[in-house]
């Protein structure tokens, strides 16, 4: 930032030095730490969001909780996935996909998305499998990475007043029932979904390297679709065909 270096007791910049560096006064910007003042100014906002070099998801997530994110729709967590949606689904053989809302539900998977999650006692929140589930730490075999990830985009969800209601109450649950999920909530991490490599620690075909593609659903409140793609000719390819004809109901939609 270009300040002098020397001993500081505490990481990370003054409150004097982010009210200089933003262009407001000191005690206006001790009032908005303290939650005195309520209604920033957009143009306080993108200050802020230099000052502090917050990341595109980050810098949503902001907007959204000073209530400036003109683009954010009013409608509440939708449930509904629409018919052609779920035969979309059921077209991608060799690819597990699933659709799913900002609090991680899982609204439908197609036969290799259920197979994919083999193991789990339930495959029905990605956050509650994440966090409730044992078998979720030896599945992900980068456990702590992707559980962070799914932290940031249920705090990412919850800075959307039209929704924060809905995945209040897991966050609720999950941080009552689990330390670990507790203690990276309370780290105030933002993290949006778009495309992730993951591996996976398969219980019937062994070792898996997806990624994962991750899409807003036009005219859908909330709604996600989650594709997880292998490297053409890859030995993870390999393995999805093999997975997949292991299924007992190939092809057949998710209740």
């Amino acid at each position: 930032m270009g300040l002098a270096r020397g001993q500081r007791r505490v990481t990370g910049l003054r409150r004097e030095e982010v009210a200089t560096f933003a262009g407001v006064s000191i005690d206006y910007y001790t009032r908005l730490e303290q939650g005195r003042e309520s209604s920033p100014s957009p143009q306080l906002l993108s200050a802020l969001c230099r000052v502090f070099r917050l990341s595109e998801d980050e810098r949503l997530h902001l907007y959204r909780l000073a209530g400036a994110d003109v683009m954010q729709q009013q409608s509440p967590l939708s449930a509904d996935v629409s018919p052609g949606l779920r035969g979309l689904l059921d077209r991608w053989s060799m690819n597990p996909a699933f659709v799913y809302h900002e609090g991680q539900e899982i609204l439908a998977a197609n036969s290799l998305g259920r197979m994919l999650y083999q193991g789990f006692a339930s495959v029905d929140n990605f956050a509650r499998m994440m966090f409730l589930d044992p078998f979720a730490r030896t599945f992900y075999v980068d456990w702590e990475r992707v559980a962070l990830e799914t932290v940031g985009a249920l705090r990412q969800a919850w800075g959307k007043t039209s929704v924060r209601a809905g995945v209040q109450d897991l966050v609720d649950h999950l941080a009552d029932s689990d330390a670990d999920f507790a203690e990276m909530w309370d780290a105030q991490v933002v993290i949006g979904k778009s495309h992730k490599t993951k591996r996976i620690l398969h219980p019937a075909v062994g070792p898996l390297t997806l990624e994962y593609h991750d899409f807003i659903v036009p005219g859908a409140q909330g709604l996600h679709l989650l594709v997880c793609d292998a490297q053409r000719g890859s030995r993870t390819e390999e393995s999805l065909q093999l997975l997949g004809s292991l299924s007992p109901d190939a092809g057949a939609p998710m209740p």
